[in-house]
């Protein structure tokens, strides 16, 4: 598992949220999910928006570019 999916898996059981509830807000097939968490797949821009949106964070965060969860300013 790379970093980023380090990061989603954190964030997940953080709230704790399973992998289908997760998948369900987001529109995709649990599986999908579990490649994105696990890296088998890359993110699209699309799924990371979602992603930022749904825990109030920033992209940068998610690809666990910066330790800092607060989203950026708007």
């Amino acid at each position: 598992m790379g970093a980023q999916g380090s990061t989603l898996l954190a964030l997940r059981e953080d709230n704790e949220i399973r992998q289908r509830q997760l998948a369900a807000v987001l529109g995709i097939a649990q599986n999908t999910y579990s490649q994105y968490e696990t890296g088998k797949i890359a993110f699209t821009d699309e799924m990371l928006i979602k992603l930022e949106n749904f825990y109030g964070t920033s992209v940068d965060y998610l690809l666990d570019r910066t330790k800092e969860k607060r989203p950026y300013p708007r």
